[in-house]
């Protein structure tokens, strides 16, 4: 293995890319310790390029990490802050393939095929953009890494498309692997969630492809412990590391893990962990997550106002009367501000018991729900601790840049009474791996809505909302040859700077040669290779993350549409629309000062009535200039 003069501390390669392109380190600031350019990495890790280590999570709240209010252990990630940045405006999009269409697109999910996730079952089947896996006009930032002189590996989920019911091979012209999308190497769950996350599929099943073709889940893992998926995706990712670490090239590795992703399971000692912590309920945890926040200077000491909680719910709110039927015609967003005022009918609210309504069997079960959950994401950040640890091992973490961030917001998926019951039956089975146990006694477990609620603190709402609940996700941030914590960056960014920000890290030029096409709405169209494709429309942040920049990440709108709800976010506005019952009964647009109320308590469109309909005119104006379309009926996630 190639080893590090330890005389010498080397120039981190993010440095050299400074100075090549102009630009003063001492911007750095503490957070870099004096390097001389001659000092030099012994061997062929002297790469000219950094390397880049991506980690998403999946569906992990806002506020569950230590540091940023939660009381869920997480050292490793701690430390990554303590030499890092947090990002504490960071979003993405409602839900998990459509945010990852555009973290390796750098465009919006309408015009790459994620329109939504996942094919569409209404008016919008079979339109441009709404393929449900990234379509031929999209590009990746995995190939633009690759033909730029990167190994390129991913582990964990995928959630852009498959293979072809039939095939055992990768067809490019008809198949959606992460190998046809430029990743060199790649292990991962093809789907959007996993049965069991320890595993146990055959090949037959065709869950999970390893470098194009279908894989089974072996009984252990490389260490040889039960197989258990978050565990696995680490070691595979360290495997590809490792192969090629000796010839020069720069590394490209994203660990895409399914954790805390529902089914919520996790093995010892993580399972047993969290014992009694959530016994107080939701409210009292997420009164402590607020002070917390307060605490780490996330929110102003005189933070009174939480965002608004769901009301108790012990019954669902009902639905209009035509809901479901060829009669019925919805409350959209373009309801109120067309006056298409015969737009009346929407879908039922959830149950959605508040502790105090809970029965002791329920609070038990609930409680324990959030412990797995919490050992789940513990495991998670010991996983995240393994893959740096083995960074500075081989004498990369110098020269390595680190991302860390999650998918979208808290998961809320409800759950059944019925299901409940047989979890609280099957107490002692809860989180464990379900195959151990006879049919009858399996439990399966979703945390619900007001534990995501909780994990969403400040904020409202959760995955699948356009609230800031569902779109703010924590991020953190590690520059190579970063060793001191670097101030929290508030600015607004999104998913789709990602690609900007990498390519420039790596010093990549955008793909800018006009095609003699245009796509969807004559939008324009670049060549690349031969292939046109969406030009990226992200915006990098490398120069405020290094210091370089003070300027807004964005000074454009930024625009989203997902299962009918939308905003769009205008300098210190932002406009949100969601349907009843979980937004306004009339279906009017919210009007928010989203600088000075991120939590979106107070809707000020009855005062701003102009704005309003300005920001509606823009939401329009970004639907059409993404191929998006409105649907009909809004139908949220769950």
């Amino acid at each position: 293995m190639p080893t590090v003069n330890s005389n010498k501390r080397s120039v981190p390669n993010f440095a050299r890319t400074l100075i090549s392109a102009g630009l003063s380190t001492s911007i750095l600031g503490s957070a870099f310790a004096p390097i001389s350019v001659e000092a030099v990495v012994q061997g062929p890790l002297a790469a000219s390029k950094p390397n880049i280590l991506y980690i998403v999570a999946d569906d992990l709240g806002y506020s569950d990490l230590s540091a940023f209010g939660g009381e869920i252990r997480t050292p490793n990630l701690d430390q990554l802050v303590k030499t890092g940045r947090v990002l504490t405006n960071y979003h993405t999009s409602t839900v998990c393939a459509v945010t990852r269409s555009m973290l390796y697109t750098g465009t919006d999910h309408h015009l790459v095929g994620e329109g939504t996730m996942g094919a569409p079952n209404d008016e919008r089947r079979g339109l441009p953009g709404y393929e449900g896996y990234l379509n031929n006009r999209a590009l990746s930032v995995a190939e633009l890494l690759k033909d730029g002189g990167y190994h390129t590996y991913i582990a964990g989920k995928w959630h852009l498309g498959s293979l072809t019911p039939g095939a055992q091979t990768v067809s490019p012209a008809i198949n959606k692997t992460p190998d046809q999308w430029g990743f060199e190497r790649s292990f991962t769950l093809l789907g959007g969630a996993t049965g069991n996350h320890f595993g146990h599929d055959l090949a037959t099943a065709r869950t999970y492809t390893e470098n194009g073709q279908y894989v089974g889940i072996p009984a252990t893992d490389a260490n040889g412990k039960p197989w258990y998926d978050t565990n696995a995706y680490t070691q595979k990712l360290i495997q590809y590391i490792d192969a090629n670490i000796g010839d020069g090239k720069p590394f490209a590795a994203f660990a895409t893990y399914t954790s805390p992703h529902w089914p919520l399971q996790v093995p010892e000692p993580w399972l047993s962990q969290y014992a009694g912590f959530y016994d107080a309920g939701y409210e009292a945890v997420r009164n402590r997550r607020l002070l917390r926040q307060k605490q780490l200077g996330l929110l102003p000491n005189d933070y009174t106002v939480a965002s608004q909680r769901l009301p108790d719910a012990t019954s669902a709110s009902p639905a209009t009367a035509n809901n479901g039927t060829a009669n019925a015609s919805y409350i959209n967003a373009d309801t109120v501000q067309t006056g298409n005022l015969q737009n009346v009918d929407h879908g039922a609210g959830k149950v959605n018991r508040d502790w105090n309504s809970l029965s002791t069997a329920q609070k038990k079960t609930q409680a324990r729900y959030m412990e797995v959950y919490a050992g789940m994401v513990s495991n998670l950040d010991y996983n995240v601790g393994l893959l740096i640890q083995h960074l500075k091992d081989i004498g990369q973490y110098d020269n390595t840049f680190i991302v860390f961030h999650s998918d979208n917001g808290a998961e809320g998926w409800p759950i059944s009474d019925a299901q409940d019951t047989t979890n609280f039956n099957n107490f002692a089975n809860l989180g464990k791996d379900q195959a151990l146990f006879p049919v009858a006694n399996r439990t399966n477990i979703q945390y619900g809505l007001r534990w995501a609620e909780v994990g969403a603190t400040p904020f409202r709402l959760s995955k699948g909302f356009t609230t800031e609940g569902g779109t703010s996700v924590p991020t953190i941030v590690h520059l190579p040859g970063q060793t001191q914590q670097q101030p929290t960056l508030r600015d607004f960014a999104h998913v789709r700077d990602v690609v900007p920000t990498l390519l420039e890290l790596a010093g990549i030029p955008q793909p800018s040669v006009p095609s003699a096409n245009v796509g969807v709405n004559n939008l324009p169209l670049v060549s690349y290779n031969g292939r046109d494709v969406y030009p990226i429309t992200g915006k990098s942040f490398l120069g405020q993350l290094a210091g370089t920049s003070n300027s807004p990440i964005h000074n454009d709108v930024v625009g989203e549409e997902q299962y009918g709800r939308a905003y769009l976010r205008k300098g210190q506005w932002k406009a949100l629309w969601v349907e009843p019952p979980y937004g306004p009964a009339d279906g009017h647009w919210q009007l928010f000062d989203i600088g000075a109320d991120r939590a979106e308590t107070k809707d000020v469109s009855a005062a701003h009535p102009d704005v309003v309909n300005d920001l509606y005119l823009e939401w329009k104006d970004y639907l059409y200039s993404t191929g998006g379309v409105n649907p009909k009926r809004p139908l949220g996630y769950y």
